[in-house]
């Protein structure tokens, strides 16, 4: 079973930069397109950007610009760079297929970003 560990999280202030990875068991990146989601208190969990197995990216509007998805397959691992945040990007960030499998969420990695 393959698992996917999210890790990179923490607080910055506003205008900083952080580095998410997420790392998988298995060679699940070679095959799929992975996404990077987050979910904000209250709110519903939303995409945020997704790499394809061709190394094709996409952004959610609020990440365009700000954040870059790329991935290590030789490290089996995905990562999310986020500059420039704003306390808006405060959520819990996850990894996972896109679209998502309900299988393979994992416990997410927190950032806050202090205003």
């Amino acid at each position: 079973q393959v698992q996917l560990v999210e890790s990179g999280g923490g607080l910055v202030q506003s205008g900083g930069s952080l580095r998410l990875s997420c790392t998988a068991s298995g060679y699940i990146f070679r095959i799929n397109t992975m996404g990077w989601y987050r979910q904000a208190p209250g709110k519903q969990r939303e995409l945020v950007a997704t790499i394809t197995s061709g190394g094709t990216t996409n952004y959610a509007d609020s990440a365009k610009g700000r954040f870059t998805i790329s991935r290590d397959i030789a490290k089996n691992t995905v990562y999310l760079q986020m500059n420039s945040l704003k306390p808006e990007d405060t959520a819990v960030y996850y990894c996972n297929l896109a679209p998502w499998r309900d299988v393979y969420w994992g416990q997410g990695t927190q950032v806050t970003v202090s205003s």
